[in-house]
């Protein structure tokens, strides 16, 4: 029994002496709760609304209140006219807009029915038909306050309009996620696999005492996953075309060139790991594990980023495949143009640049 005690004290003190294995064992479970209980909810809280109110009077006013001081929905701005309201959609982070027609509080009072129109985002349909929900329980509860002191019968009728996926089709939001999970993944794993073969085999120090200039060797590396990647792209947008019978309503020149802009960064990413991992294995998880989680938790296609707590919305500014999905469902499912997500292409070039410039550096600095 001594010895058994003794054993088991001994194991004891070689865990708590170990840095890594506390972390583990203490750590993990930690992130694991804090993120699925507060990252990956389908509850969504503080969507960015807008309010078009043509009657301006004081019952439609009262309903803005009441909507407004919801936990659901927050009041980008109230809106007069039709073309804002396509302007706010194209902006692409309002998911939501109300409609208040003229003579709306004299039609309910008078008529004892008054229609308001909710256009919701459908390129996310989980989220709109969860929106328009949640809108249409706020109407309801506004109508039964109203009713308590009113004479007769009034109805308000709410008119729901899907926006750009009218079927709702799950295949719209996450076809553009897809693609971005797939290209990422594929892109990454394929260069840091590759270079890190090289050195297990001792060919990439040849290469690179080689009259060659190394930054060749390391493009030439590079740039067929790059040209194979395009044709990965191409095959699956005929699949989501032919099989899923998913549309491409913008551009496809544009889209075609944020995706190699995209590629390029993916590429960037496995030419850093590649400088990191000692081995094939070792390449393959990072760039696996690391590539995976980020892109299903922080790109917006699965769990609504603004959902989550500050700090968790900010690290998701740093994930590449966020801001690659944003733009291609804008393009293949609104159909919009340059115009609407350059900034999104601004931010995916810069990190493009800054990976390839850190790429490169470290890898000359390690084989030198």
């Amino acid at each position: 029994m001594q010895q058994l005690y003794s054993f088991v004290r001994k194991e004891f003190y070689h865990v708590f002496r170990d840095s890594k294995t506390l972390l583990m064992l203490f750590g993990l479970p930690i992130a694991q709760i804090l993120l699925f209980g507060f990252a990956l909810t389908n509850e969504i809280k503080n969507a960015n609304i807008v309010v078009c109110d043509y009657a301006n009077d004081n019952v439609s006013n009262e309903l803005i209140t009441q909507i407004a001081h919801s936990n659901n929905f927050t009041l980008a701005k109230i809106i007069h006219t039709q073309t804002e309201i396509e302007a706010a959609f194209e902006e692409g982070d309002i998911k939501l807009v109300l409609v208040f027609p003229n003579n709306f509080a004299q039609d309910l009072y008078h008529q004892g029915e008054a229609a308001v129109q909710i256009i919701a985002d459908a390129s996310d349909p989980n989220t709109a038909t969860t929106l328009t929900a949640y809108a249409q329980n706020i109407i309801r509860d506004y109508q039964q306050q109203i009713q308590r002191s009113a004479p007769q019968v009034l109805s308000i009728i709410p008119q729901v309009r899907m926006l750009y996926n009218p079927e709702l089709k799950g295949a719209t939001n996450f076809v553009p996620g897809l693609i971005a999970l797939v290209m990422l993944l594929i892109c990454v794993l394929m260069t840091s696999v590759s270079i890190v073969r090289e050195k297990e085999m001792g060919t990439m120090e040849i290469l690179l005492v080689s009259p060659t200039n190394p930054l060749v060797v390391i493009i030439a590396k590079a740039l067929p996953y790059f040209f194979l990647s395009l044709l990965n792209l191409t095959i699956v947008l005929l699949m989501s075309v032919w099989l899923l019978g998913i549309s491409i309503n913008g551009s496809l020149l544009l889209l075609y060139f944020v995706s190699s802009i995209f590629i390029l960064c993916a590429l960037s990413l496995g030419l850093l790991i590649s400088n990191i991992a000692a081995s094939q294995q070792a390449a393959m998880l990072i760039s696996l594990m690391g590539m995976l989680l980020p892109t299903v938790m922080f790109s917006g296609f699965m769990f609504p980023i603004e959902n989550m707590p500050v700090p968790l919305q900010i690290v998701s500014n740093i994930v590449p495949s966020k801001w690659f999905y944003i733009i291609v469902k804008d393009i293949m499912i609104k159909g919009t143009g340059f115009a609407a997500i350059w900034k999104e292409v601004l931010i995916l070039s810069f990190m493009t640049l800054f990976l390839l410039a850190v790429s490169f550096k470290k890898f000359k600095i390690r084989l030198s």
